[in-house]
């Protein structure tokens, strides 16, 4: 199976074409080698995946015959993405929160008629 259709049927990218995006970008790496959206992929080789500024790591464990579900993905694929990995995608997270709190901003809807109606019952 190919790598891109390979990384679309795990569920580690939402469409094919970003996966084939990925590949074209250098982003996916198998066995330490970059790779185009046509390499063909066995069980037992180690996967690489630069998104977002992280590096996971997989390890193909069976061939899907097409897209799985999210509960049967781990038949097919081993998350082997390092600890410290994670722990800076949380920080990233963390640190884009931390700009702008939920409920800052914009007033919503529901805002703007308690702003309306406020303003009404003091101008009468």
């Amino acid at each position: 199976m190919r790598i891109d259709k390979y990384l679309w049927c795990v569920r580690i990218f939402k469409t094919r074409n970003i996966a084939i995006e990925y590949c074209k970008k250098n982003k996916i790496e198998v066995n330490g080698l970059v790779v185009k959206p046509s390499k063909e992929v066995v069980a037992g080789e180690k996967i690489s995946v630069k998104k977002n500024a992280i590096s996971f790591e997989y390890e193909v464990i069976q061939i899907p015959p097409n897209r799985v579900g999210a509960k049967l993905v781990s038949l097919y694929v081993k998350d082997k993405t390092p600890i410290e990995s994670i722990e800076r995608m949380k920080e990233i997270n963390e640190t884009q929160s931390y700009y702008r709190q939920k409920g800052v901003g914009r007033p919503t809807k529901k805002d703007r008629r308690d702003i309306d109606d406020f303003i009404w019952d003091f101008e009468e």
